[in-house]
């Protein structure tokens, strides 16, 4: 035993864990000039994975308003950009997929300021990637920046792990005299006044540049070049708090990365275990429906339900006593439609949108090389040969991007024409919103309270919606009961069990390309046979006529948000949709039917309104005519 109460075995563990490579976080951050360029984001995730960064800060995105969305390859984008829809400034945070798992908040800020929160196994970080004003701005400008740091530090929980990092237009130089709190003597160049603001304030608040602190060539410093490649300087920077300067193993220049931007990425290493945060949301799977357009896909399916449900009746059979309970009648009817989707028809598999061609691939890959050759050039001459062939090479790659995504947007068309001609209207909308680019990115940015404080955990943010939705969906009675006078004479509507000709008619008014409620059973899959779906569901609905009870499941939905026009960090700008199980909606209308057929009977012909194939169109145009009329003839202006 040590000091400390550990085994000799114990103790030996720990030291190996202490120094185990996955201990390691290799961050980046790159101002890549523009994210807004056709084409960009897939370079810039393509770098990112090819120097294996768990985080990597991007600033001067040039992406407008803030949200959140997830790339084809898994990765997942937060960004903060300006609202008045110019594409200027900005900054983003990407995740690495398994990294997302560890996120516990994010903030966007504004244009130049955001910052995220991760779970680490010792402790948390909060990073905050910035862009900062250049050395020529005006003071006011370098001030408010510099106020807005302070402001997201100062709300940063006082133990975490800080780390600030970005393109901070400083110049910080070698000298650290009067800042070797804040500073090493590994930076390059002279100090600027930039530079003075940060060195200050890092010293303030007790914060450390790193990439000051560790000894590499100079061209492993240098992060940013002039486009003639004659200046060069060390403007971004990655900022730690000095309680965990140790944790910070490195900070250094990848010249080898390329986007097209006159910046390098810089990499750094830390010594942190980042951690999930628990269980995360699970995407809902979908049963691909689609496949029963096949006939010879639906034939199968129905055989194998018809199949399994006859089992089932034969097993029931030879089991005494038989359950009349309702929620065991519905579960054996759930699983047996589950089981046979999952066996016959499989799950809907998120397709990959990826339409730049190997092509526009090919030539990234030759101004990398070109790059790399501008790099090692030992005359001048040589550098300004290649460094023009490197330019010329990076507009073409903008121009066959953007071929290339013309060409995606024509194929999108094709597939919208064929599917309106096949009447596959929800593809039709579906892809007429991606290619008039009225598609939303994202609908997760971070939402505010009632009194308008911005809500950043997920915790916080269901609890509000949670309350949101209890407000609206829960209105309080009317203080006085309306008059209602009864009816003379009651309406012959039928109350028994419904007739299998009831539940296929029912069955057939479901609308096709509606979401499933909790069960996950598409109305796809009920009329793929109607008849042999209404066998099945009779003796279920003749047990909830007669017990006058229905399953749990069909008392519960899932609250879908849809974004209307204005601020979507406000609630009540989102309007909420319940699904329902199809099952419950074939009960609905079963009954509805009953009433509407009852209650047309007692109608007059005058009635258009909230009847099936009416409408008050024609009424309301004869209405505006004599209207008009009227006024024309006794020259009333209608004031």
């Amino acid at each position: 035993m040590n000091a400390i109460g550990e085994s000799r075995k114990e103790a030996s563990d720990r030291k190996v864990e202490i120094l185990n490579a996955k201990l390691k976080t290799r961050i980046g951050f790159w101002n890549v000039r523009t994210m807004y360029d056709t084409g960009k984001l897939a370079q810039v995730i393509s770098e990112m994975r090819r120097y294996n960064i768990d985080i990597l800060g991007v600033s001067e995105s040039r992406w407008t308003g803030s949200g959140r969305l997830t790339t084809s390859t898994g990765e997942t984008v937060l960004y903060s950009g300006r609202d008045d829809h110019q594409h200027r400034e900005g900054v983003a945070i990407i995740l690495k997929k398994e990294v997302e798992k560890s996120l516990i908040e994010w903030k966007p800020v504004n244009s130049r300021l955001m910052k995220i929160r991760v779970r680490g196994k010792q402790i948390n970080t909060t990073i905050i990637q910035c862009y900062a004003p250049r050395n020529d701005s005006d003071d006011t400008r370098k001030d408010e920046f510099y106020e807005q740091l302070q402001v997201v530090l100062e709300t940063t929980p006082r133990h975490d792990m800080r780390i600030v990092m970005g393109d901070l237009n400083a110049k910080m130089g070698n000298n650290n005299t009067e800042h070797d709190r804040a500073m090493g003597r590994e930076g390059c160049g002279v100090m600027n006044e930039n530079g003075e603001r940060l060195a200050e304030f890092c010293t303030m608040h007790d914060l450390v540049i790193g990439g000051t602190l560790f000894q590499h060539k100079v061209i492993h410093k240098l992060t940013w070049h002039s486009p003639n490649g004659k200046d060069q300087n060390q403007i971004d920077h990655l900022i730690i708090n000095g309680t965990w300067r140790r944790s910070l193993l490195d900070v250094k220049v990848k010249r080898g990365a390329d986007v097209g931007s006159d910046h390098h990425l810089v990499t750094a290493v830390l010594r942190i275990k980042l951690k999930k945060t628990g269980s995360r949301k699970i995407a809902r799977k979908q049963f691909d429906v689609g496949k029963l357009n096949d006939t010879k896909v639906r034939g199968y399916f129905v055989l194998q339900l018809k199949n399994r449900f006859q089992a089932l009746a034969d097993m029931l059979d030879h089991t005494e006593p038989k359950s009349d309970d309702i929620n065991t009648m519905w579960e054996q009817t759930k699983t047996t439609y589950v089981k046979t989707s999952e066996a016959c028809l499989g799950y809907k598999h998120k397709e990959k949108k990826e339409w730049l061609s190997d092509d526009t691939w090919q030539t990234v890959e030759n101004r990398r090389a070109l790059k790399k050759k501008v790099n090692e050039a030992k005359s001048e001459r040589l550098k300004e040969k290649y460094r023009k062939q490197y330019q010329e090479t990076n507009k073409v790659v903008r121009r066959k991007a953007r071929a290339d995504k013309r060409a995606y947007l024509e194929n999108l068309a094709s597939q919208a024409e064929e599917a309106a001609r096949k009447g596959e209207q929800g593809k039709v909308y579906k892809i007429t919103k991606i290619v008039s680019g009225k598609h939303r990115r994202t609908t997760e940015a971070p939402i505010v309270d009632k009194k308008g404080q911005l809500l950043t955990t997920e915790s916080q943010q269901e609890a509000r919606w949670a309350e949101h939705f209890q407000e609206v969906l829960n209105r309080p009675p009317p203080t006085t009961e309306p008059n209602i006078q009864h009816a003379d004479n009651d309406l012959d509507i039928s109350i028994e069990p419904p007739t299998k000709e009831e539940i296929v008619s029912a069955i057939k008014s479901q609308k096709n390309g509606k979401a499933p409620g909790q069960d996950n059973l598409n109305a796809e899959l009920f009329k793929a046979d109607p008849d042999l779906a209404s066998k099945i569901l009779q003796p279920l609905f003749k047990t909830i006529w007669e017990g006058k009870e229905i399953p749990d499941d069909w008392s519960e939905g899932i609250i879908i948000k849809i974004p209307k026009k204005g601020n979507l960090r406000d609630c009540n700008k989102w309007r909420g949709i319940t699904l329902l199980s199809i099952p419950s909606k074939i009960k609905a209308k079963i009954i509805e039917q009953r009433l509407t057929e009852a209650v047309d009977k007692k109608l007059r012909n005058e009635q258009a309104g909230f009847r099936k194939g009416r409408g008050c169109i024609d009424q309301i145009f004869a209405l505006r005519n004599c209207h008009g009329q009227k006024r024309e003839t006794t020259g009333d202006s209608g004031k």
